[in-house]
């Protein structure tokens, strides 16, 4: 027997942007519901693993960027050789809001509104207002076990839009303090002290003195033809609220990032559309077929079971080819996820071992393997420490 896959208009729907999903556990489940049998035709032999801290859920919200993104900083703390550790997501996610919400009033509502965000957001809010322990801020209160964000997301965006009707004529001040009372209904309140290690710290203090990452020390890659590479353009993604401008590489230097990233023991956070019919999370790959091109509009039950049976030839990845599906909106900014590895199937083709935040409900208890091939062509954008880059892009971008 064959797996009987997910169909694939359900994740285009489902993952269209991480911004915006509310209910991704519940789909989480449906989908791998549908397995039939476990692991068939691929096997995987690990090459590079480097730490990390344990898988997680993100639960009910498109905090993907904040899970896989402070995952990359626990593993960053690992390899400076400090106590593992994970890292409040939602307090970085809450205070993305905060800013976010400032964007958005200024902009009068002219910008995207959402869970979602970027991996620069969470180096820009640890540099800003510091991190926690996950133990002292989970942003789960009476008794929830998992994130559920579409209620407060509803307040938050009908807030919002209220405040810049101006009703009143004039801007109410008071708005922050509202929209943070808000937060702290549906999130709980931020701790301003709290104790860790016999020690008491407070956000800032325990990101200087404990967690102490630099912020300078992360670079964030993109990779498109409509502006020139080795310059830095706006990454125009909806999620990126804060406008940021990134170095444009070439697709293949994302893999020559990453290899000398793994082989120097940095991790790498990942932004990536999933929403192709050859990224399965229930059998923890994604690959790309020889003809991509022939799944634009869905796959047939056949073709559904054929896709993962082992491993397929792939194509050369062309800057054409990736700028077509960026320009058709094939390639959308879905996902964040973090590589934390390198590993070679039976046939001898590497793929990167990807730690994703949808809990461990997969063939691989929460991990990915993932084809270069795939991460040259739906890759959104790459966040690495200036230290993993190899001198052949480094030298290009005056690193």
């Amino acid at each position: 027997m064959i797996k009987n896959y997910f169909l694939a208009t359900a994740l285009a729907v489902a993952f269209a942007n991480c911004g915006v999903l509310h209910a991704q556990d519940d789909l989480i489940k449906k989908i791998s519901s549908n397995k039939t049998e476990g692991k068939a035709g691929f096997t995987f032999t690990r090459i590079i693993d480097l730490a990390s801290t344990p898988i997680e859920n993100q639960g009910s919200s498109g905090t993907c960027w904040s899970y896989s993104a402070n995952s990359f900083l626990e593993s960053e703390m690992i390899k400076a050789g400090k106590k593992p550790l994970p890292l409040a997501k939602i307090f970085t996610a809450r205070c993305s809001y905060m800013d976010k919400a400032d964007n958005f009033v200024r902009m009068n509502g002219a910008v995207s509104w959402g869970d979602g965000g970027e991996p620069h957001d969470v180096i820009n809010m640890y540099a800003k207002y510091g991190i926690l322990p996950e133990a002292n801020y989970t942003g789960l209160i009476n008794g929830a076990t998992k994130n559920n964000f579409g209620a407060m997301q509803k307040s938050l965006k009908g807030m919002l839009d209220s405040i810049i009707k101006n009703p009143n004529g004039a801007l109410d001040l008071s708005w922050k303090k509202h929209f943070a009372d808000t937060l702290d209904a549906y999130l709980g309140t931020v701790p301003p002290m709290f104790t860790y290690d016999g020690k008491q710290y407070t956000p800032k203090s325990f990101a200087k003195e404990v967690v102490g990452l630099n912020p300078d020390d992360y670079v964030e890659f993109i990779s498109q033809t409509n502006t020139p590479y080795w310059q830095k353009a706006m990454m125009m993604v909806p999620d990126n609220w804060a406008f940021q401008w990134d170095w444009n590489i070439p697709a293949t230097a994302f893999t020559e990032i990453i290899d000398n990233a793994l082989k120097k023991g940095y991790t790498v956070a990942w932004g990536a559309d999933v929403s192709e019919p050859y990224f399965s999370w229930p059998n923890g790959v994604a690959f790309v077929p020889e003809h991509p091109e022939q799944y634009k509009k869905g796959v047939t039950l056949e073709q559904k079971k054929a896709l993962f049976n082992g491993p397929k030839p792939e194509p050369a990845i062309t800057p054409e080819m990736r700028q077509q599906a960026l320009e058709d909106l094939l390639t959308t900014d879905d996902h964040g996820m973090h590589i934390v590895g390198l590993a070679k199937d039976q046939n001898g083709k590497e793929y990167y071992l990807v730690k994703n935040s949808w809990g461990a409900s997969n063939d691989y208890k929460g991990y990915l393997y993932v084809s270069k091939a795939y991460v040259q062509y739906k890759t959104t954008g790459l966040l690495v420490n200036k230290k993993g880059v190899p001198k052949s892009v480094a030298s290009k971008i005056a690193l």
